[in-house]
C-alpha cells in the first residue's frame, strides 16, 4: 500500500486510538490528533471603547480562544493550504 503522507495525516505516531472531538464549524467528529487547531485572541470589549480605555491607561485582557477544525473546513477557511504531491511529505 502506498503512503500519501509520512505521518499518515495524523500526529499520533505509534500510539493507539485517540479521542474524537467535534469540528467547531461543521460539527463532524474528527480524531483529536488529526484536527487542525487554531488559536486566536478574542477581545471582550468593542474596538472604539477599547481605544478610549487604552488612552486612559487601562489594561484590557484578551483571552486565547482555541478552536478545532476538520481538514475540509481548515482548507476552506485557508488555515491549511493544498500542496502539490511532491511537497505533501515535508513541512
Amino acid at each position: 500500500m502506498t503512503k500519501k503522507r509520512k505521518s499518515r495525516g495524523r500526529s499520533k505516531g505509534g500510539k493507539g486510538r485517540s479521542g474524537l472531538i467535534q469540528c467547531d464549524n461543521c460539527g463532524s467528529l474528527v480524531p483529536r490528533d488529526k484536527a487542525k487547531r487554531v488559536t486566536s485572541r478574542v477581545s471582550l470589549v468593542e474596538p472604539s471603547l477599547a481605544r478610549e480605555l487604552r488612552a486612559a491607561g487601562t489594561y484590557i485582557a484578551a483571552p486565547l480562544m482555541t478552536k478545532f477544525y476538520c481538514v475540509s473546513c481548515a482548507v476552506h477557511y485557508g488555515f491549511v493550504k493544498v500542496r502539490a504531491r511532491e511537497e505533501r511529505r515535508f513541512r
